[in-house]
């Protein structure tokens, strides 16, 4: 029987990065469907689980992707709405790549020495990699903080994922490179999640700072978010600081997609969000 993936995104066109690895982590055949809302995913899930038997429903599995998390969140809650008894197939929930992204940077870093008691700063942390990226570091035992330009925005952001997570992250406001460089002052784990071939930090804001022993950089565009980094950095040394590359923890983060992607297929019960991914990451760090 063939593994049908139904790839439900929130964006008008579904993303064809999440469509490439879905046939890599071993779906038959990859179903998308664009501009999906809870008010219209209803007859989507019914098609998905209504159709096969019981011992059959495992080749299906539905996908929430798209670039905004709170619309993936609010559609991933809405499927699982509809799933009674052993009327249900399994879902995962990767919005903007933010989860798998997130916890394959958290994961590096803590493969690399311990969070916990840490101070940690998700420099541009209000998109969805910066906000699970914070989730995951505190969840480790980090004393997290989120910077934006604007203070209203770290602030939302830290709500939500209280709200989400039962998490306390602290929001700080940082609209320039030295602001930014200040908010790191103190702090033990730097990472980056801010938008490509923007540059938040000055290779001068961070290579001589004694409480920096980890730093992780999201941005595979040139320039990157850190500046004096590289990234296909994996662990590698740099003024003291272990430095972690967007490609460098990149290989982990497509592994780590695809193999969720398979587990999707080992039953109809598994519902993989931040939580579950993340464990996951850990493990194959």
């Amino acid at each position: 029987m063939k593994k049908l993936l139904f790839q439900f995104d929130t964006d008008t066109h579904p993303a064809s990065f999440d469509t490439v690895v879905a046939y890599d982590g071993g779906a038959d055949h990859v179903i998308t469907h664009g501009g999906v809302t809870p008010e219209n995913v209803r007859s989507l899930v019914e098609g998905c689980i209504f159709t096969r038997p019981p011992k059959a429903k495992k080749n299906t599995a539905i996908f929430v992707g798209g670039s905004q998390m709170a619309k993936g969140q609010e559609l991933f809650n809405a499927i699982q709405s509809f799933f009674f008894m052993d009327f249900r197939v399994s879902v995962m929930l990767d919005s903007n790549g933010s989860n798998t992204t997130a916890a394959a940077a958290v994961a590096k870093l803590a493969s690399s020495g311990s969070l916990k008691g840490k101070k940690a700063i998700v420099l541009a942390g209000t998109g969805p990699v910066g906000q699970r990226a914070a989730v995951m570091l505190a969840q480790e035992g980090a004393e997290v903080s989120i910077t934006s330009r604007h203070i209203f925005n770290a602030e939302q952001a830290c709500y939500a994922m209280k709200e989400r997570f039962g998490v306390d992250l602290t929001p700080i406001e940082a609209a320039t490179p030295d602001e930014r460089a200040e908010a790191i002052a103190e702090a033990n784990i730097v990472l980056a999640t801010g938008a490509a071939g923007v540059e938040l930090l000055k290779p001068e804001h961070w290579q001589n700072n004694p409480a920096l022993e980890m730093m992780a950089d999201a941005n595979a565009t040139p320039p990157l978010g850190i500046g004096g980094t590289d990234m296909m950095d994996k662990g590698q040394n740099r003024h003291g600081k272990i430095i972690w590359g967007a490609i460098g923890f990149g290989t982990l983060k497509l592994a780590l997609h695809r193999a969720c992607i398979a587990k999707l297929f080992e039953d109809n019960q598994l519902i993989l969000d931040a939580e579950e991914i993340f464990q996951l990451a850990k493990e194959m760090a």
